[in-house]
This record gives structure tokens, C-alpha cells and sequence, in this order.
């Protein structure tokens, strides 16, 4: 069973980037191929079930487990250590992808304070999208009253597409709420 921003992209997004871009094929049409989360725990050191709450929060939020990340040098400056657990990260792809997607565009940004649309400059050049969320409440999943502390995340939006152009107009069509 296909989500509803799967059913979209196929019967809406992709026509209009065919018309737009007047592209010859279907396959050339752009897409997204995956979504990464990315949650820093800068507090893992000292105190390790602040890294097994982020854990838990982004099992919630992504419906995949996370995978733990290591420091890759020493910091002394801030006292990090070569392999200490610095943070988690997911990877969804496929329908998970879509269903994360969906629920982030249109529940989750809404619900961001005096939100008046994504940035439409975080591209990097090569059609991926990076941006950071502040708090992990904006997501329904997540019980205020169960977190300890208010964490924020990156997320990153990886495309097929070659341009920025083609990109934007992408996520765009698939309901992302760029400012103007």
C-alpha cells in the first residue's frame, strides 16, 4: 500500500516536473531517494541515559531504530574522546521515507512557534536539502511530559535531482512550506 506523498508524487509532482523541465524520459524526472535524521547528544559524556532518551525519542519520531554515533578525533577542549557516543542518526528510505515526510511537512511544521515556512536557500548545490529543528516536541509522537530535555535535530533531504532548480521545485510540489 502506497502512503499519500507516494500517490502524490506519482499522479501530480512528476507530470508537472516533466512539463517544467521538459524532460524526454520518466526516469529523469527527480526524486527523493532518502531522508537522514541527525540528533547531537553533546551531554552522552557525562550523563548516559540522556543518549538512551534520544535513542528512544527518535525510535518514536523516525519508526526505525537509530544508529549510535562515535566522535571520530579527540576534542580536548571538549574533553571528547575517540569513540564515545556522541549522538544518533537514521537513515529512512522507502515508505518509512514517505510516511516521515508526510507527517513532517504537514503536522509537524505547522506546529513549529511564529512558523512562516522553511528557508528555501539551505541547498547544497548538488539538489539535497538540509535543515535543523530546534525542539523535538513539534512531533505528535512525543509526550511532553516524558522528555528530560529539549534536543533538536538535523535533517537532511537527499534528492535525485542535478540542480538546486529542479530540487526546490520538487519538494516544492510535494508540499514543502518554503518562504517566499
Amino acid at each position: 500500500m502506497a502512503s499519500r506523498l507516494q500517490d502524490k508524487y506519482n499522479n501530480e509532482v512528476v507530470p508537472a516536473l516533466m512539463e517544467k523541465f521538459k524532460y524526454d524520459n520518466i526516469m529523469q524526472a527527480p526524486k527523493i531517494d532518502k531522508v537522514v535524521i541527525n540528533m547531537g547528544v553533546g551531554e552522552a559524556r557525562e550523563n548516559p541515559k540522556a543518549l538512551e532518551n534520544a535513542v528512544n525519542e527518535m525510535t518514536i519520531i523516525s519508526g526505525q531504530k537509530p544508529v549510535v554515533t562515535k566522535a571520530k578525533k579527540s576534542v580536548s577542549n571538549f574533553k571528547l574522546r575517540e569513540g564515545m557516543n556522541v549522538g544518533c542518526k537514521v537513515t529512512l528510505r522507502g515508505m518509512k521515507m514517505y510516511y516521515f515526510l508526510d507527517k513532517f511537512m504537514n503536522i509537524a511544521l505547522p506546529r513549529v512557534r511564529d512558523f512562516r515556512g522553511v528557508s528555501n536557500k539551505s541547498f547544497d548545490g548538488r539538489g539535497n536539502y538540509a535543515m535543523g529543528v530546534k525542539e523535538q516536541l513539534i512531533f505528535p509522537e512525543i509526550d511532553y511530559d516524558k522528555i528530560d530535555q529539549i534536543r533538536g535535530m538535523d535533517i537532511i533531504i537527499t534528492t535525485t535531482a542535478n540542480t538546486d532548480e529542479e530540487a526546490r521545485e520538487l519538494l516544492k510540489l510535494m508540499g514543502m512550506p518554503f518562504t517566499r
